[in-house]
């Protein structure tokens, strides 16, 4: 019967490891933020008065929604 050989730890696994928890930790600070409700943001934004140029709608609102960070 022969033994097998123990599989060592290179840098390059050590390395994998601390930039995995180097991820979970961005992670781990960002998601306990809630985002800012997208009503409270619109309710907050005057209603255009004239036709023509930038109109927030609602397929604009869903694309900033989508689009943050």
């Amino acid at each position: 019967m022969s033994k097998s050989p123990q599989p060592t730890i290179s840098r390059r696994t050590i390395f994998a490891g601390a930039g995995a928890a180097g991820a979970l930790a961005a992670a781990a600070v960002v998601l306990p933020r809630a985002p800012q409700p997208l009503a409270a943001v619109a309710a907050a934004l005057p209603e255009p008065t004239a036709t023509g140029g930038y109109q927030l709608t609602d397929h604009v609102k869903q694309y900033y929604a989508t689009a943050r960070i």
